[in-house]
């Protein structure tokens, strides 16, 4: 028994169509299905909603509800808005620095480009307040992510035990935290 990938992700929207409309003008993304219901199939509960499908590139679906019946969306208020987010790869750099720059000339603000040694990335919030976050693999990506796969149990180990910071990879994000 294996996962062979993910089917689709799935938010909720404040507006479907400035959800559709937004994600194929920033990101370039191709509308690609839409479903309605009165009632929800798993549940049979009566709740109209509709449901849109973007192609997130290679086969991967990113997806949004609207609901127009229910109370205005909101987000856990207990996490820091930085931690919820949805992240997709570009190419290289200039794909990445092309993004910000579209971005930025069409209203969105852009943090950014963000070090994290083994890829860099900017992110900026959807019109419904989703956390989005472009990366661009580093040159020198695979021999990195080799020494972090070197590391990882012994990291989640120490985590587990103390709930403090392991160092075995404090080399990451040295550079981008230098003046903190």
């Amino acid at each position: 028994m294996k996962i062979e990938r993910i089917h689709h992700v799935a938010y909720r929207c404040k507006d479907a169509k400035e959800t559709v409309d937004w994600y194929t003008k920033m990101l370039n993304m191709d509308f690609v299905l839409a479903i309605a219901e009165d009632h929800v199939p798993s549940t049979h509960e009566p709740d109209p909603y509709m449901h849109i499908f973007l192609d997130a590139g290679n086969g991967n679906v990113l997806a949004f509800f609207e609901l127009p019946t229910k109370p205005e969306m909101g987000r856990d208020e207990n996490t820091p808005a930085w931690v919820q987010h949805i992240a997709f790869k570009v190419k290289d750099r200039d794909a990445l620095l092309e993004y910000k720059d579209h971005l930025e000339k069409n209203g969105v603000d852009v943090l950014g480009v963000t070090d994290h040694s083994i890829f860099h990335s900017i992110y900026f919030f959807d019109p419904s307040g989703h956390r989005v976050e472009l990366a661009c693999p580093d040159p020198e990506e695979k021999g990195m992510l080799k020494r972090l796969d070197d590391v990882k149990w012994d990291m989640l180990e120490e985590w587990s035990r103390t709930k403090k910071a392991p160092r075995h990879a404090d080399w990451m994000h040295a550079k981008e935290l230098a003046d903190t």
